[in-house]
C-alpha cells in the first residue's frame, strides 16, 4: 500500500495543515491557560478500542499503571516549583493541550481517547494528617501525584501496511519531573513529544528523529502549545513510511544475527573511547535478553524456518523489548532502535559506520 487510506484527496499535506478548523472540537482547557477555549465539548474524541480487531496491549509496560485523565485531574496535586510556589504545567494539562493541537491539526478525522501510563507515585499527606499513623489515614487526607507520565492518542482512520501489519498514525508524549529541578525558582520545563506510528498487531511504537523532540523546553502554555504544532508540522509521514517499508527488503542470516547479537553484549562494556567510534546503542543486555528469546519465540516477528529474520521483524524485536524500559527512556530508545536498524541496513548495503556490529 504506497498512500494512507482515507485521505481524500490523498496528500499527506491536507492531512497536516496547520490552519484551525472553524469547527473542530477542541477540548476547554481552564481560561487562565488561554489555549483555544472557544469550543468545550470532545464529541470527537472516542474509545476505539471495543471495535478493534486487534488484541489491547500497553504501549510500554515496565512499572507502569494505566489511569485516566480524569484521575490526573481530580484526584492529583501539581507540583510546584519551591522557592517561588510557580506551579508547574501539569501532567493533565500537557495532554489536554497536545488533544488540542491534534484536533486543530486533524479536524476531519475523529481521535482517540489517550491512553495514559504513569509510574514512580509520590505521596503525601494534608496538614491536619500530619501525626496520625499510616494506617488511620482517611482517603482525603492522602494525596499523590506521578513522576512520570506517557500518553499516546491515535488517530485510527489513518493508517498502512507493512509486511502485513496494520500502522496507525500516533501521537504522544512523556513528562517526568525527575528531569525537573523543583526545589528551586520556576524556569523552563521539559518535555517529549512525538509524532508516528503504532504497530496495530503488537502495539510497538514507531519513531522516526523528523517527528520527535526529546528535550522540548518550554515556559508557558502558549509556548508549548507552539512547539507541539511545530513537531506534527515538520513529520513527514510519507519519509518515515517509506524508510520502514525498505525493512522488508533486507534480512540478517541467523549467523549475522548471532554476530549482531554477541557484539550488541560487547558494546556494553568497551572502553568509553572505544565507544566513540561507534554509533549510540541505548539497549541494555536484558533488552538483548528478551530479543534473544523472542528471536525463537515471538509469535508474529521470530525467524523464519531457515533462521533468517528480516529487518522489519528485527525493529519489532527492538520497539517490543523496549516496552520495559522506564518512561523518561522510552522513546529515547524507541527513535534508537529505528536508527540502529536503518544503520544496519546500511550495512547490508556495504556503507555504515554500524558496519562493527556485523564484523
Amino acid at each position: 500500500m504506497d498512500t494512507l487510506k482515507h485521505i481524500k484527496p490523498a496528500t499527506l499535506e491536507q492531512a497536516f495543515d496547520l490552519r484551525p478548523a472553524k469547527s473542530a472540537n477542541i477540548i476547554e482547557l481552564p481560561k487562565e491557560n488561554i489555549i483555544n477555549n472557544n469550543i468545550k465539548d470532545i464529541d470527537r474524541v472516542v474509545n476505539f478500542s471495543q471495535n478493534s480487531t486487534y488484541e489491547s496491549k500497553p504501549f510500554i509496560e515496565a512499572n507502569t499503571q494505566e489511569v485516566h485523565l480524569q484521575h490526573l485531574k481530580n484526584e492529583c496535586i501539581i507540583p510546584v516549583f519551591s522557592k517561588d510556589n510557580e506551579k508547574t504545567i501539569s501532567h493533565q494539562e500537557f495532554i489536554e493541550i497536545s488533544q488540542n493541537c491534534i484536533a486543530n491539526v486533524f479536524p476531519n478525522h475523529s481521535i482517540s481517547e489517550p491512553e495514559v501510563r504513569v509510574s514512580h507515585q509520590i505521596k503525601g499527606r494534608t496538614p491536619g494528617a500530619i501525626y496520625k499513623n499510616v494506617k488511620d489515614l482517611l482517603d482525603h487526607e492522602k494525596t499523590i501525584y506521578y513522576e512520570r507520565i506517557a500518553f499516546i492518542v491515535k488517530i485510527p482512520a489513518i493508517t498502512d501496511i507493512i509486511n502485513g501489519n496494520e500502522l496507525s498514525l500516533t501521537i504522544g508524549g512523556v513528562r517526568a519531573y525527575n528531569q525537573e529541578n523543583l526545589y528551586n525558582k520556576k524556569t523552563f520545563e521539559k518535555f517529549k513529544f512525538f509524532v508516528g506510528f503504532q504497530n496495530k498487531v503488537c502495539c510497538n511504537l514507531c519513531v522516526w528523529s523528523d517527528g520527535f523532540v526529546d528535550d522540548l523546553k518550554v515556559s508557558s502554555f502558549e509556548e508549548l502549545q507552539s512547539k507541539l504544532f511545530q513537531v506534527l508540522n515538520n513529520y513527514n509521514a510519507e519519509k518515515h513510511l517509506s524508510d520502514m517499508k525498505q525493512f522488508s527488503d533486507y534480512s540478517l542470516t541467523e549467523h549475522q544475527f548471532a554476530q549482531l547479537l554477541g557484539r550488541t553484549r560487547l558494546y556494553q562494556h568497551l572502553p568509553k573511547k572505544g565507544k566513540l567510534k561507534i554509533p549510540l546503542l541505548q539497549f541494555t543486555d536484558g533488552h538483548i535478553n528478551t530479543i534473544t528469546k523472542d528471536y525463537y519465540e515471538d509469535e508474529n516477528f521470530c525467524r523464519d524456518n531457515a533462521g533468517d529474520i528480516n529487518l522489519w521483524n528485527l525493529y519489532n524485536l527492538f520497539t517490543q523489548a523496549n516496552k520495559s524500559s522506564y518512561i523518561d527512556t522510552f522513546l529515547d530508545r524507541n527513535l534508537n532502535a529505528f536508527d540502529f536498524t536503518k544503520g544496519i541496513q546500511q550495512s547490508l548495503n556495504g556503507s555504515s559506520d554500524y558496519h562493527w556490529f556485523l564484523s
